[in-house]
């Protein structure tokens, strides 16, 4: 009890913009942190999960608070990924595939084997930036998101 103690002391003691590691996308995507965490999200998690090794991994895997840090982050693009053989759970998947996908000429639809529905945010270069599941996204929060996100030249609205 006393070292889980002396844990929660020194990460709570520890700023965060002092993080030793930042993992990649891809890294954070395998450990279950998917989407953009802030940073105050693992301090809330901590106080819930008393697994420092998990707290440890999110702060590797969260982005800087800041009052606007959101809004300002923006892409040139996007893949859905899908299991085409899943479809059938996410209703607003396919409604957004098949009714609203073309007003997003820059959002391309990926079928891939058992993959749960995320967005793969792209970068200037086509690079994969972020991942964001989007299992329990209704239509429309797909479509704020989109038009919000993508840069204002990929999304003719």
């Amino acid at each position: 009890m006393g070292s889980l103690l002396v844990y929660a002391i020194v990460l709570l003691a520890i700023p965060l913009g002092s993080r030793a590691e930042q993992l990649s996308s891809k890294e954070c995507e395998s450990l279950g942190f998917t989407g953009l965490a802030l940073c105050s999200d693992c301090n809330t998690f901590a106080e819930y999960v008393k697994n420092q090794e998990l707290v440890s991994d999110c702060l590797k895997c969260c982005s800087e608070d800041s009052d606007d840090s959101m809004s300002k982050i923006s892409y040139s693009g996007a893949v859905l990924e899908v299991c085409m053989r899943k479809l059938v759970f996410y209703p607003e998947i396919v409604g957004f595939i098949e009714e609203e996908k073309e007003k997003f000429p820059s959002v391309k639809v990926q079928y891939a084997f058992n993959s749960p529905p995320k967005l793969i945010m792209l970068d200037d270069d086509g690079q994969h930036k972020e991942t964001i599941r989007v299992d329990n996204w209704k239509r429309e929060h797909i479509l704020q998101f989109l038009r919000e996100k993508l840069k204002p030249t990929s999304a003719a609205i």
